[in-house]
C-alpha cells in the first residue's frame, strides 16, 4: 500500500524523521518529500505548512502524483473542553470547517458544504473504528478546523459550543480532499495547549506532543494492511 502522510509544521516532521528510515528526499512544487518503506508499504511524508490551503495543496499533491491509496495525518491540536490535558490522545472522528460559510446564498448551514447533509466532513469511520480497538484509550473527537490559532477562551466556548472537542488549522482540508478523490483518511491528534493553555504552551510541549501522536501512526501503518479485508 501506498500512504502519505500528510504533517504540518517541522516540529511535527521531526517525529517522523528521528525514527531511523533513513528516507530518500525529492523536491516537488517547491516541499521536500521523504519517501521510505514502513511495514511493508511506502511512505510518502511531506511537510505542508500551517493551514487550510497549504494542507489542500499538499494532499493533492500525494494523492494524483504519488497515487496514495491512504492519507495519514498526525500532529499537535489545541483543546476547547477544560477536561482535557497535555498529550492526551485523539482520532478524528469528523471535522468541522468553522470559518467556511455560504450560507448567505445557499439553504446550509454555516461551516456546511452542500453535498454534505450537515456541517461535519466525516473521516473514515471503519478506521476509526479499527484504531480505537488497536489503541486502548485512544478517543474519538470532532475537530474545529480553520485558519487560526486559537487562545480566546471566549472563541474557544465558542467552538465547543458548535459541537467540537479540539482545534486544528489542517484535517478539514485533508478530509476534504481524501473525500472528493476517493481516498481514505484519519488523523491522530495529541493534546499540547489545553483550555486554559497558548502560544507559549503549545511550544513547550509541541515536541511530545507529536512524538505521541506519531506512535499511534506507528502502530496505524503496522495494521493498515488489514482495513481492506
Amino acid at each position: 500500500m501506498k500512504i502519505g502522510l500528510l504533517i504540518a509544521i517541522s516540529r511535527e516532521l521531526e517525529s517522523f524523521l528521528k525514527y531511523g528510515k533513513n528516507p530518500e528526499e525529492e523536491t516537488v512544487a517547491g516541499r521536500t518529500v521523504y519517501k521510505t518503506q514502513m511495514e511493508g508499504h511506502e511512505i510518502y511524508a511531506v511537510q505542508s505548512g500551517w493551514g487550510e490551503i497549504d494542507a489542500a495543496s499538499a494532499t493533492a499533491m500525494l494523492i494524483v502524483k504519488y497515487e496514495c491509496d491512504l492519507i495519514m495525518n498526525f500532529g499537535v491540536t489545541g483543546a476547547l473542553e477544560k477536561g482535557l490535558k497535555v498529550e492526551d490522545l485523539f482520532i478524528v472522528e469528523k471535522a468541522l470547517h468553522y470559518d467556511f460559510d455560504v450560507s448567505p446564498i445557499d439553504p446550509v448551514k454555516k461551516g456546511q458544504y452542500a453535498d454534505y447533509p450537515d456541517e461535519y466532513i466525516p473521516l473514515d469511520a471503519e478506521i476509526v473504528r479499527r484504531m480505537m480497538e488497536t489503541v486502548p484509550g485512544l478517543r474519538k473527537v470532532t475537530v474545529a478546523s480553520g485558519d487560526k490559532f486559537v487562545e480566546d477562551r471566549e472563541e474557544k466556548i465558542r467552538l465547543r459550543n458548535l459541537g467540537c472537542h479540539i482545534v486544528d488549522m489542517e484535517i478539514a482540508a485533508i478530509a476534504r480532499v481524501c473525500e472528493r478523490s476517493g481516498v481514505r483518511c484519519m488523523s491522530i491528534k495529541c493534546i499540547s495547549d489545553t483550555f486554559e493553555g497558548d502560544g507559549g504552551d503549545f511550544n513547550t510541549n509541541v515536541r511530545n506532543a507529536a512524538d505521541k501522536a506519531f506512535s499511534v501512526i506507528r502502530k496505524a501503518i503496522s495494521v493498515a494492511g488489514d482495513w481492506n479485508a
